[in-house]
């Protein structure tokens, strides 16, 4: 009867007994090598599989970015793609645009230093030229008295659009025009307030009625006024010679 082999011992287990004892080569082989973990490296992806990642990744960049990000500003383009800019045929009326003409005429009392009855002391190119340089013309009742187009002379009516070249204007008819600023003068008026006060009238009633006061009349030369209204809100009162030969 043939006695069974004995069990083969591992090689590993047979270095470690000639360097240590019994005991330390089994407690070494059983710690650092029989259960010693494996790690199995994963299949390497696909050049699919990494475009696929690199996209994925790259739009969560950009979303994520995106969410902190300010809106940005719409360019010109957008601007006139979008219709921002177009007046409704139907809302170009002259009737419309009175009340904003009255609030323009206001607005200029105000930074002209008018008082109820008179004038804030005199209003001088030296004093108020600034102040009428940044003014805001959307409103502002205008009247073309020079150009180099013959055509255009005469012609009145209240800017709705302001632009860094041109003034558009909605004429009495009720007609939208686009004047250019360069080689044009144009006139406008800002009436002084009314000195009648309610609270005095019936004695004012037998008084005979002063004569009521001249508006101010100003002549504002377009080819010295070719900026955009936000732009003029710091520009600077400078002298300049003119000349219109």
């Amino acid at each position: 009867m043939t006695s069974s082999p004995a069990p083969s011992t591992h090689i590993a287990h047979t270095l470690l007994s000639r360097a240590h004892s019994p005991d330390t080569a089994s407690q070494q082989f059983t710690e650092r090598i029989k259960q010693k973990p494996l790690f199995l490296r994963p299949t390497s992806p696909s050049a699919a599989d990494n475009r696929s990642r690199r996209r994925r990744h790259r739009l969560w960049k950009k979303e994520h970015f995106l969410k902190h990000q300010r809106p940005q500003p719409l360019s010109a383009r957008e601007k006139r793609s979008s219709g921002l800019y177009d007046l409704p045929k139907e809302e170009c009326k002259h009737a419309i645009f009175k009340g904003l003409h009255a609030l323009w005429v206001g607005y200029m009392q105000e930074i002209l230093d008018l008082k109820v009855g008179g004038r804030n002391g005199l209003v001088t190119p030296m004093s108020h030229g600034a102040k009428l340089v940044s003014a805001d013309y959307h409103g502002a009742e205008v009247e073309v008295v020079r150009s180099r187009c013959a055509s255009r002379v005469g012609v009145q009516g209240i800017v709705v659009r302001d632009t860094k070249f041109t003034f558009v204007i909605v004429t009495e008819k009720d007609e939208v025009k686009t004047i250019p600023k360069e080689h044009t003068v144009f006139r406008f008026t800002v009436p002084l307030p009314s000195t009648t006060e309610s609270a005095e009238g019936e004695n004012n009633q037998q008084k005979p009625t002063p004569e009521a006061p001249k508006p101010l009349v100003f002549e504002l030369h377009g080819s010295q006024f070719e900026n955009r209204p936000v732009d003029r809100a710091n520009k600077k009162f400078k002298w300049r010679n003119i000349d219109y030969v």
